[in-house]
């Protein structure tokens, strides 16, 4: 390549959109909604642009003023599910503690659970020439991220696992965890065991319920799942369905909780019940105040979680060949006494 080929610095220039659009055989407006993810585009066009784009290592320059200006910095973007939950801070601490050597900053973003918000979120930070994207995802499917790679934006999917899109995710294996924490209240004497989980339709309610499924269908736990409850997303919702379950004519012996804010609410119903009488409880997810109140969990490392992250956007940023790495980290039982005691 001659040097009048090359940048400023030396470096080839990046690809415009125009040309995005002549290889692709479409105009510049076509071509930026079909990389823009507008609706109106056909898949058949869609396909063509992202093609082309693909094929020139094209990436969207929306942020261009804010790079003249200085005031844009190398960073990597974070979509979390929900800010209330201190599991996300724990999350963006590790990713950032990662990232921050390389003098990359971290941004993070909330999607409220929301798939519209979240693929808004995710656009004005692709527009913004965040380099990488770590999500914790609320959409039931990923196609539309091939939009996103084909701006040359590495997406790494995290805690909830990757669907109908080629992308390197890190999650627990909460499938196990949902068997560790069926098995060990089992082994403490109890049948009648509930599990109050978050909306049904995220991969770590499924996948924590069909654990716990694995041990308990094959065990003396007749008519457990009359016990399970669902779409506490909040403390408040846990709350509410530990005081119904607590009302019926057989209350559960043992309750097993989603995850913390879940694990919050249902202490909330049960502080005011002498501790004889209440339940078992076991935590899904670790919390600092669930080891002042000795509540056993099964947890798994979120620090370990986010900086492995944290590593797969950096890595896939220095080298876009290497192949997909998709990272299942275990779960582990920590008892500190609830959930060992025995039927009341």
């Amino acid at each position: 390549m001659s040097t009048s080929e090359l940048g400023e610095s030396g470096s080839a220039p990046r690809a415009t959109l125009a040309q995005v659009a002549e290889r692709a055989g479409v105009s510049l407006k076509t071509a930026s909604r079909a990389l823009g993810g507008e609706s109106y585009v056909t898949d058949a066009t869609r396909d063509r642009v992202l093609s082309a784009a693909r094929d020139l290592d094209y990436q969207r320059n929306t942020a261009a003023s804010l790079l003249a200006s200085g005031r844009l910095a190398d960073s990597i973007g974070l979509v979390t599910g929900d800010f209330t939950n201190p599991f996300y801070s724990a999350l963006a601490q590790a990713i950032e503690d990662e990232i921050r050597p390389h003098s990359i900053h971290l941004s993070v973003a909330n999607s409220r659970e929301s798939a519209e918000q979240e693929w808004r979120v995710v656009q004005d930070l692709a527009d913004r020439q965040t380099k990488a994207l770590i999500v914790v995802s609320a959409m039931p499917e990923h196609a539309a991220y091939k939009q996103l790679q084909a701006r040359g934006i590495p997406v790494i999917f995290i805690d909830r696992p990757t669907e109908d899109v080629e992308a390197d995710s890190v999650v627990f294996d909460n499938r196990e965890g949902g068997r560790t924490a069926a098995r060990h209240l089992l082994e403490a004497g109890h049948t009648r065991i509930a599990f109050i989980g978050d909306y049904d339709w995220l991969p770590t309610f499924r996948a924590r319920l069909a654990g716990m499924g694995d041990i308990l269908d094959n065990a003396d736990a007749a008519g457990w799942r009359e016990l399970v409850r669902s779409d506490a997303h909040d403390a408040s919702a846990a709350r509410g369905c530990t005081a119904e379950l607590l009302k019926l004519a057989e209350p559960p012996t043992a309750i097993v909780a989603g995850n913390n804010r879940i694990l919050l609410g249902v202490m909330e119903e049960l502080i005011a019940i002498p501790a004889s009488h209440r339940p078992a409880v076991l935590g899904i997810d670790d919390v600092e105040w669930a080891r002042v109140l000795g509540i056993s969990v099964v947890t798994g490392d979120v620090e370990q979680l986010g900086r492995q992250a944290a590593r797969l956007a950096l890595g896939r940023l220095a080298d876009r060949s290497h192949g997909l790495e998709h990272a299942v980290l275990p779960m582990r039982l920590i008892e500190r006494g609830s959930a060992e005691q025995p039927p009341a």
